[in-house]
């Protein structure tokens, strides 16, 4: 994997978690203050349609020796070099478009944490503007 590469994933999970996982303002709280602000709430996980994630259904990979594994109801990893980077549902929002969850919850507008299908065999995945193609499956075509 390049440097830039690594820059770029860097980045990104940096910029998905200020984004998704509310900040602070910068200053302590006094010691007689309640309890903390509660961090940016998510909206809860929409019905994910087997037949809206069918055509994500299996393995891509990546040149970076990373990979997504997407399953028939919608559950999904992404993996480099062995270790999970995420989990979580795929949430279609139309025209090949798909987000990620976060945390357990839908984000609904992290247009950046997400993918976009090219076409049956390939989509990009938004964080890293990186492309992965799909693993032809046994047995089939």
């Amino acid at each position: 994997m390049t440097r830039q590469g690594v820059l770029a994933v860097c980045a990104a999970t940096a910029a998905a978690a200020l984004a998704l996982g509310g900040c602070g303002s910068g200053t302590e709280p006094a010691a007689d203050d309640g309890p903390s602000e509660a961090a940016t709430a998510l909206a809860a996980l929409p019905a994910v349609k087997r037949s809206d994630v069918r055509p994500l259904v299996g393995r891509w990979v990546g040149t970076a020796k990373d990979y997504f594994q997407f399953k028939v109801d919608g559950s999904g990893v992404w993996v480099r070099d062995g270790q999970t980077m995420w989990s979580g549902v795929v949430i279609p929002e139309g025209d090949g478009k798909f987000r990620f969850s976060w945390q357990g919850g839908d984000p609904q507008v992290a247009s950046y944490w997400g993918l976009e299908l090219e076409d049956r065999t390939t989509f990009v995945f938004s964080a890293t503007n990186q492309k992965y193609k799909a693993v032809a499956k046994k047995g089939k075509e």
